[in-house]
C-alpha cells in the first residue's frame, strides 16, 4: 500500500482543455472532438516546438504548467504506446525504401519524451519512462512514491497516448481519444492505493488515468481498476 498527496492535476486532450471542460466531460455532458487538435506549447521557443510528436506536445502541455517554479523536479512518464505514430511512418519509409532520418529514429523510442524535457527544461533530476499494459497508471504512481521515499519532495507523473495509425486500430483498442493527464505528487495521505491478487472486477470503461479522472471530478472517494494480474483499490480521504 502507498499514499500520496496529489496536489495538482492538468490534462489534455481535443476539445478538452480547461477544468470546466474536464468537468462537463466527467458529467457526460460533453465528448473529446474527434478533430485532430495539436496543443499549445507556445511556451517552447519555435526551434524547441518542431521536434516535438503530438505526444510529446501533450506531455509537455500537461507537465510545464505543473513544473513551473519547482526546480529537482523528478519525472515519471508513462505510455504504453509510445511514439506508435512517428514509428509506423518510420516503417512505411522503410517499406519505400526510402532513406531513413536518424533525428526520427532518435525521437521515436520510448524515452525520447523524457530526455526532450530534460533537454529544454534543463532538469537533470531522476526520470522514468514506463510502457506497461492497462494498468501502467498505477505502476506509474508505484514508481512515484517510491521517489517521494527515497526523499523527493515532489514527483510529476504524466500519462499520455496518442490516437494510433488506422493500420494499428484493430489491435489498439484502450485509446479512445488522443490524452495526457499530469499529477503533481507530493508526500501524504489524501490517496491510498493498495493492490490484491485479480479479482472478478469489471474492467474500466476508460484507461485507467481517464477513470481516475473522471472518478475524481466526480466526488468519488473509493473505486476499483482491475488489470491483467492484479486489483488496485483508491481511497480518497478528503
Amino acid at each position: 500500500m502507498i499514499t500520496v498527496n496529489i496536489s495538482q492535476w492538468c490534462a489534455w486532450a481535443p476539445g478538452l482543455q480547461t477544468r470546466a471542460d474536464w468537468q462537463a466531460w466527467a458529467t457526460g455532458n460533453v465528448s473529446a472532438s474527434a478533430v485532430t487538435q495539436a496543443p499549445d506549447v507556445s511556451f517552447l521557443p519555435a526551434l524547441q516546438r518542431r521536434r516535438l510528436s503530438t505526444l510529446a506536445r501533450m506531455a509537455f502541455a500537461v507537465g510545464w504548467p505543473l513544473a513551473e517554479g519547482l526546480e529537482k523536479l523528478p519525472l515519471v512518464f508513462v505510455s504504453r504506446h509510445g511514439e506508435t505514430p512517428r514509428t509506423f511512418a518510420i516503417l512505411s519509409e522503410l517499406a519505400r525504401q526510402e532513406p531513413l532520418s536518424p533525428t526520427q529514429f532518435s525521437l521515436s523510442v520510448h524515452n525520447a519524451v523524457i530526455g526532450l524535457w530534460s533537454i529544454m527544461r534543463g532538469e537533470t533530476s531522476e526520470m522514468t519512462a514506463i510502457a506497461a499494459t492497462d494498468d501502467g497508471f498505477e505502476h506509474g504512481m508505484l514508481e512515484a512514491a517510491g521517489l517521494l521515499n527515497d526523499g523527493s519532495p515532489a514527483v510529476l507523473l504524466i500519462i499520455a497516448e496518442d490516437a494510433p495509425p488506422a493500420a494499428y486500430r484493430q489491435w489498439i483498442d484502450d485509446v479512445p481519444f488522443a490524452y495526457a493527464v499530469g499529477l503533481l505528487l507530493t508526500p501524504g495521505k489524501q490517496w491510498q492505493l493498495s493492490s490484491s491478487v485479480a479479482a472478478d472486477v469489471p474492467a474500466a470503461d476508460l484507461p485507467h488515468a481517464l477513470s481516475w479522472l473522471r472518478a475524481t471530478l466526480n466526488g468519488q472517494n473509493g473505486f476499483i481498476h482491475s488489470g491483467k494480474r492484479c486489483t488496485w483499490n483508491w481511497q480518497h480521504r478528503p
